[in-house]
C-alpha cells in the first residue's frame, strides 16, 4: 500500500507535467509559453525524457552503495517536489509582476527560462532515485519464488497507471487559467505522495535499509564513493549555473544529436565487452546477442510510442476538434487516453497470453516484440488519415487520436512487459543489473530520438504540415517494416536464445 501510493503520485507528477511540456514550450510568449520552434522543443523534450531513464542507472547505484532504497525514494521524491514548485514558481513572479510591485517583462522572461531548465534537471535526478528504487522495494517484499510477487508488481503497475490517468487531466484543466499551476499542482501530487510515505512507512521496517560498511576497509570505501559522488554533483551544478549565466551556450537540437550518438556508442562498445572480455559461455553470448538485436528493436518501438507526449501532443492543440457541447477540451486531456486503456486491456492482454500458453500457442518472445511493432505502425497509419484531414485545413475528428493511442496501447502490452522479464531472463547472472540497464537505455534512446522526430513532424509550418502525412507514413513503414522483419528472424532468434522462452 505504501509503494502503490507512493508510485501513484510520482506518476501524477511525470505524467501531469509531461502532458503541458512540449505545449508551454511551443505556446507563444503572449499566452505565457515559451515560445520555442518545434524542433527545439522537440529535441528538449527527448533530452528530458531520455534522462529520466538514463539515470536510473546511476540512481541504482547511489542506492545500493549509498543511501539505500527507502532513503534513495525518500530524497528523490523531495527533489522531484522542488522541481516542480522551480517550474511553478514564474506563475508567482506573474503576479507579483502584473500588480505593480515589479516591472520588466525581460526579468520576467530570465526568471521563467532559468526556472523551467532548472526544474526539469531536478525532476530528472529526482525520478533517476526515485523510480528504480521503489520497483526494487517491491520485489523485497516477497520471498524469492512466491506467486504473491507478480500479483504485487500487478498491483503496483496499476497505481502507475492511476496516476498517469488522472494527471493531464486534473493539470491540463489548471493550465488552462496558467501553465505554471499545472506544474504546481504535479509538484503537489508528489508531496501527497512523500507524505503517505513517510506516516505508512512502518510497513517497509527491514525492507530496502541503507548499507552499512562492516569494516575500517569498507569504511573507506564508503567515503570513498561518497566524496566521488559529491564532486560530481559539484561538477554538474557549476554547469548548470555556467549555462544559466551565458558562460556555456548550448543548442538542443545540437546536444540532442550528440547524446543520441553517444548513447549508441556505448551501447555497441558495452555489447562487443561482453562478447570479447566479458568471460561468457557460448550459450551467454548466443542469449547476449538476442538482447543487442532486440535492443535496437526496443530503441524503435519507443521513437515511435513516446510521439504521444510530443508531435500527438500538438496534434491534438493544433489540429484536433476539440469543442463539446461548447467547451474546449484541453489537449493534455488525451494524454489520459492511454493509461485508461492500460488500466482496461491489461488484464485482458494478461489472460490472453495464460489461455494461449495453455493451448501451446502463446508466441514466443521475439513474436511479440514484432505484434507490438505493427501495431504501432498501424497506429501511425490511421494518423496519416488524420493528417491528410489537418493538411486540406480542416479539424481532425478526436476519435483518429483515440484509435491511434487504442493501437499503441496493444503495442505496449505486447512488447513491453515482455521486454522486462525477456531481459532478466537472458541477461547472465554476473551481468543481471548491467543488463536491466541495458534494457533502461533502449528506453533512453528511444525518448531522445522520439523528441527529435516531433520536432520535424509537427506541422509547426505550412511546409511542414503539408507534408505531414508523407512523415507519418515514413513512420508506418519503418515500424512495420521493423516488425515485418522482427516476424522473418522470430525463429533464428528463438534459436540463439538457448530454451528460454
Amino acid at each position: 500500500m505504501t509503494l502503490f501510493f507512493t508510485e501513484m503520485w510520482e506518476r501524477f507528477s511525470y505524467y501531469g507535467m509531461r502532458a503541458l511540456l512540449i505545449l508551454f514550450m511551443t505556446a507563444p510568449i503572449a499566452s505565457g509559453g515559451m515560445g520555442l520552434d518545434d524542433v527545439s522543443s522537440g529535441a528538449i523534450y527527448g533530452l528530458y525524457t531520455m534522462g529520466v531513464y538514463l539515470l536510473a542507472l546511476p540512481g541504482g547505484w547511489v542506492a545500493d552503495r549509498l543511501m539505500g532504497l527507502k532513503r534513495s525514494v525518500w530524497y528523490g521524491g523531495i527533489i522531484i517536489a522542488l522541481g516542480h514548485f522551480t517550474m511553478a514558481f514564474p506563475g508567482v513572479f506573474d503576479l507579483f509582476v502584473e500588480e505593480g510591485h515589479g516591472k520588466g517583462l525581460d526579468s520576467l522572461r530570465v526568471v521563467d527560462t532559468v526556472s523551467f531548465y532548472l526544474g526539469l534537471v531536478l525532476i530528472v535526478f529526482g525520478t533517476g532515485l526515485l523510480k528504480p528504487n521503489i520497483s526494487s522495494i517491491v520485489g523485497q517484499l516477497y520471498p524469492e519464488g512466491s506467486s504473491k510477487r507478480d500479483a504485487g508488481f500487478s498491483i503496483f503497475y496499476m497505481g502507475i497507471n492511476l496516476g498517469a490517468f488522472i494527471a493531464p487531466i486534473a493539470c491540463s484543466t489548471l493550465a488552462v487559467y496558467n501553465w505554471h499551476l499545472g506544474f504546481g499542482l504535479a509538484g503537489l501530487g508528489m508531496v501527497f505522495g512523500l507524505i503517505q510515505y513517510n506516516f505508512t512507512k512502518k510497513w517497509l521496517t527491514g525492507v530496502g535499509e541503507v548499507p552499512i560498511p562492516e569494516d575500517n576497509a569498507a569504511k573507506k570505501r564508503y567515503k570513498k564513493t561518497v566524496n566521488i559522488s559529491l564532486a560530481v554533483l559539484a561538477v554538474l551544478f557549476l554547469g548548470l549555473i555556467a549555462t544559466f549565466t551565458g558562460l556555456i551556450t548550448l543548442n538542443a537540437p545540437e546536444l540532442a544529436a550528440v547524446s543520441n550518438q553517444v548513447i549508441l556508442a556505448v551501447a555497441i562498445v558495452y555489447f562487443l565487452y561482453l562478447f570479447f572480455l566479458g568471460g561468457l559461455s557460448e550459450v551467454e553470448k548466443k542469449r547476449v546477442g538476442v538482447i543487442a538485436i532486440l535492443f535496437l528493436f526496443s530503441t524503435m518501438f519507443w521513437a515511435g510510442f513516446e510521439q504521444a507526449g510530443s508531435s500527438l501532443n500538438l496534434f491534438a492543440e493544433r489540429f484536433t476538434n476539440r469543442e463539446f457541447l461548447s467547451w474546449e477540451i484541453p489537449a493534455g486531456y488525451f494524454q489520459s487516453i492511454n493509461s485508461l486503456f492500460i488500466i482496461s486491456f491489461a488484464p485482458l492482454f494478461g489472460a490472453m497470453w495464460v489461455w494461449l500458453g495453455r493451448k501451446n500457442l502463446e508466441p514466443s518472445s521475439p513474436l511479440k516484440f514484432a505484434f507490438g511493432l505493427l501495431l504501432l505502425g498501424i497506429g501511425f497509419l490511421v494518423m496519416v488519415f488524420a493528417a491528410k484531414v489537418a493538411s486540406s485545413g480542416d479539424l481532425a475528428a478526436p476519435t483518429w487520436l483515440v484509435f491511434t493511442y487504442l493501437f499503441h496501447t496493444f503495442g505496449e502490452l505486447s512488447l513491453s512487459p515482455v521486454g522486462l522479464s525477456l531481459t532478466t531472463k537472458l541477461a547472465p547472472k554476473k551481468f543481471m543489473g548491467q543488463m536491466m540497464g541495458i534494457w533502461f537505455l533502449s528506453i533512453a534512446l528511444g525518448n531522445l530520438v522520439a523528441g527529435r522526430i516531433a520536432g520535424l513532424t509537427s506541422g509547426g509550418s505550412i511546409e511542414s504540415l503539408q507534408q505531414m502525412p508523407q512523415q507519418y507514413m515514413v513512420i508506418v513503414y519503418t515500424t512495420c517494416g521493423a516488425g515485418v522483419l522482427l516476424l522473418l528472424l522470430s525463429n533464428r532468434i528463438k534459436k540463439l536464445m538457448g530454451g528460454v522462452k
